[in-house]
């Protein structure tokens, strides 16, 4: 381990290349021993080789190449070391353009899925670059309608399938990054599109590195600003665009090439430029070159796009210790001309109100059993409350925990991407669920919630040796929860890919379903996320305080080391206990703190009781409408809670600011 800690760019590029071109040797023996013999007769053999082998080749080494560079160009121009070709909903806008095009214009595969997948990806990012140019495309607004998109399109995607497993079961493999070729027609497109993007990137590269200088230092030096970073982040949505489109979603190369670029050495833009590019083709090489042996005559079924992370995320976590801990605050919004001053108190009053109001009418309202609206009776108030009353009870909670989880991890890392699903902890409750269900025919509840807490133990246990020793610096914590997210996801991937139907019941976990749930867990969840919100509460200082800076909060008596710790205990605590409740596929704590500072709450204090409060009506809200909307059927809340929310945080950034 310390050996491959002390390695130089050059050499980790040699020891990703040997092994690769080992395993790749082993794959291709057989054709090359075929093409040497007299030729004559149908050859499998040499069929294989030199239009299945060769072509899943070259598209490896491109591919990787172009998500490494786009995620390169993306992490620059948004000034973010977490942003990746997925950060701006390129890859759910593809998969969404798919199951619509399946279930309802099937005709437009007469074309292709490439041109139906390239239109969805680039209407993606239109809609995010529109939803940007408000305010002058500034790194946080990019990010924000990047994930916003993102997560509005896979929500619906998601929503599809649930409803129409039948008809988009093959989008499993598609959405896992498949590179199985059946003749030169993908390498062959792809290579010379990325060639003029990649061109074009490297003439973009002197205003590009520009871009790490402040506004005002930029425009100082006569440079437009938001002309270079949408030209940047153009550049990036064709790169991650061409890709997705011919070979799927294969999204951890474009966040891990770059960021192991950066650890083993590459500190300046232009050598990362050179460097990322490398390191992901041979990652995706190697990665796929090990997929091909050791799954044999199943390769074809196995997507290499969900093992780069099984592949990738050690790597990382070896590279870790080698990070720089770097004192980053949160990026000024430049496009901010005047404050406006809000009546704090009014503000959450209102909040409180109508989070009230939701639950009551949630309880009081919805459709019998005759599939018509109904308000509830006296008579049967009784039998209702048993129903929707525990439903509502654990949908406010969870709610009210992910969004202060997700303020708590925003402050305390200074970025606007972190959130209770990207330190790790949902994801290893989820691949808990998995291993209950491979283990045991049919798992009891307490079963499935003792391997999920189980999983989510070990997955902190992890985090916690990794950051513990870096004094938990923030940007070594939220890049140890993505490994350990994308590896678990892709262990998740792989059982829902091979066609098993339990993994039908393992994504209705993952989507965050309130069904089933009775009332003394409902009122366990809802006291624990009265406890746990009131206790984030005391930490108002320290989350107020932390953004500012170590040396800043150290002057002010604070022992950041220490108080980083608590603080990321408690926002573990506050998603564990919420994932428990529903599952892992809540995006209320992203949402949420965004939709709060957006309402101008922007103290610790008023954010983090205003986002409990939006985070709690946005899953009541969910809850109600998938209880209703295709009754008698059940929607998972924790999906409709994407589609609740994103569209109310699209509106607020539309608002010039």
């Amino acid at each position: 381990m310390s050996a491959l800690r002390s390695l130089s760019l050059p050499l980790l590029a040699l020891a990703l290349a040997g092994p690769a071109a080992a395993l790749t040797y082993l794959v291709l023996a057989p054709g090359l021993a075929a093409l040497g013999a007299p030729a004559g007769g149908f050859d499998p053999a040499r069929m294989l080789l030199l239009y299945s082998d060769l072509p899943r080749l070259t598209t490896a080494l491109v591919a990787g190449a172009a998500l490494g560079l786009s995620g390169t160009l993306l992490q620059q121009v948004l000034r973010n070391p977490l942003a990746s070709p997925t950060t701006l909903g390129l890859s759910a806008g593809a998969n969404l353009a798919l199951a619509l095009a399946t279930l309802y214009a099937p005709g437009l595969y007469m074309f292709g899925r490439d041109p139906v997948a390239l239109a969805g990806s680039l209407v993606a990012g239109l809609l995010v670059l529109g939803l940007s140019a408000r305010r002058g495309f500034s790194p946080i607004t990019l990010v924000l309608g990047g994930l916003v998109v993102g997560l509005y399109c896979g929500a619906l995607a998601s929503l599809l399938t649930l409803l129409n497993d039948r008809y988009l079961a093959s989008l499993f493999i598609w959405g896992s990054g498949s590179l199985q070729q059946q003749d030169w027609s993908v390498p062959l497109s792809l290579a010379p599109r990325v060639a003029v993007l990649a061109v074009i990137a490297v003439l973009l590269a002197r205003p590009l590195t520009l871009l790490a200088l402040p506004d005002e230092n930029t425009r100082g030096l006569g440079l437009n600003t938001a002309t270079v970073r949408w030209g940047g982040a153009a550049i990036a949505l064709a790169l991650a665009a061409v890709v997705t489109a011919a070979v799927g979603v294969i999204g951890f190369i474009g966040l891990i090439a770059p960021t192991v670029a950066r650890i083993a050495g590459a500190r300046t833009f232009a050598a990362r430029l050179a460097w990322s590019p490398l390191i992901g083709a041979l990652l995706l090489w190697f990665t796929d070159a090990a997929v091909t042996v050791l799954s044999g005559p199943l390769a074809s079924f196995v997507p290499t796009g969900a093992i780069t992370a099984v592949f990738g995320s050690p790597l990382l976590f070896l590279l870790l210790p080698r990070l720089r801990v770097v004192d980053r605050r949160p990026p000024a919004d430049r496009t901010v001309r005047t404050v406006r001053r809000v009546n704090t108190p009014l503000v959450l009053a209102a909040l409180a109100a109508g989070l009230v109001g939701l639950a009551v009418a949630a309880v009081l309202v919805g459709r019998a059993t005759d599939g018509g609206w109904d308000a509830v009776t006296a008579s049967i108030l009784p039998y209702v409350l048993d129903w929707r009353l525990p439903r509502v009870l654990a949908a406010l909670s969870a709610g009210a925990m992910l969004a202060a989880a997700g303020v708590i991890l925003q402050r305390l890392t200074a970025n606007d991407m972190a959130s209770p699903e990207v330190i790790g902890v949902s994801a290893g409750a989820t691949m808990g669920l998995a291993v209950s269900l491979v283990l045991v025919a049919a798992p009891s509840v307490a079963m499935q919630l003792g391997f999920s807490f189980t999983g989510a133990a070990l997955v902190l246990a992890l985090i916690f040796l990794v950051a513990g020793r870096s004094g938990f610096a923030p940007e070594r914590i939220v890049l140890a929860g993505i490994a350990l997210n994308a590896m678990l996801d892709a262990f998740v991937g792989l059982f829902a890919a091979a066609g098993d139907p339990r993994a039908l019941r393992l994504l209705n976990w993952m989507a965050g379903s309130t069904y089933g749930i009775e009332l003394t867990p409902a009122l366990t969840a809802f006291g624990l996320s009265v406890g746990l919100v009131a206790l984030a509460c005391l930490t108002m200082r320290w989350l107020d305080i932390l953004p500012l800076g170590t040396a800043t909060s150290q002057s002010l008596g604070i022992a950041v080391k220490r108080t980083r710790g608590l603080l990321f205990t408690a926002a573990v605590g506050l998603t564990a206990a919420a994932t428990l409740v529903v599952g892992p596929l809540s995006f209320v704590g992203l949402m949420a703190p965004h939709i709060a500072r957006e309402l101008g709450l922007k103290r610790a204090l008023p954010q983090l009781l205003g986002a409990a409060l939006c985070g709690a009506a946005l899953m009541v809200i969910a809850d109600f409408i998938g209880r209703n909307a295709h009754f008698p059927y059940q929607l998972p809340a924790g999906l409709l809670s994407a589609l609740v929310g994103a569209p109310f945080l699209m509106l607020l950034l539309l608002k010039r600011r």
